[in-house]
């Protein structure tokens, strides 16, 4: 399957509210590196928690995914990097499931730099995931669960 990160604004306004997720985060002095900036893994990390947030909101836990017999596991990262983010930064984070076939799931996400009146000013980076769900007792691929399909609007 080749990833290419879509036009995450397009995607965001076109698709149902179960398919999508966006929290706030504002940058703290854990998250910066040596130059002061975001490090690059936190992008990644913001990225985790709000799919982590989204699938919560839907009912779709860990917790809820073992009990239905597959979980979700990372194969692909792909990241681009825009404008970095600074100390005390607003920032979202916004999730779309866009796709899911079979045993395989992928993930968009945008990351914005706002405004103090929560207006989006700077697009700071773009991420895509696949996703490969397993069996949570073999690790074996597994297919989606009907349930999660379902929960997610497809």
């Amino acid at each position: 399957m080749k990833l290419r990160i879509p036009d995450a604004d397009v995607l965001w306004d076109a698709l149902p509210h179960a398919r999508r997720h966006e929290m706030e985060v504002v940058v703290g002095p854990g998250d910066l590196d040596d130059l002061n900036h975001v490090n690059n893994t936190v992008y990644l990390a913001w990225c985790e928690g709000v799919a982590r947030a989204h699938a919560l909101r839907l009912g779709m836990g860990t917790d809820a995914l073992i009990a239905l017999g597959a979980v979700p596991v990372a194969r692909q990262h792909t990241i681009v990097y825009h404008r970095p983010a600074y100390l005390g930064d607003r920032v979202r984070v916004r999730t779309a499931l866009t796709v899911t076939a079979g045993v395989r799931s992928v993930r968009a996400y945008a990351i914005d730099r706002l405004t103090e009146d929560g207006q989006e000013e700077t697009r700071l980076a773009e991420c895509e995931t696949e996703w490969v769900w397993v069996d949570p007792g073999s690790g074996r691929p597994k297919r989606t669960p009907t349930e999660v399909v379902r929960a997610f609007g497809f």
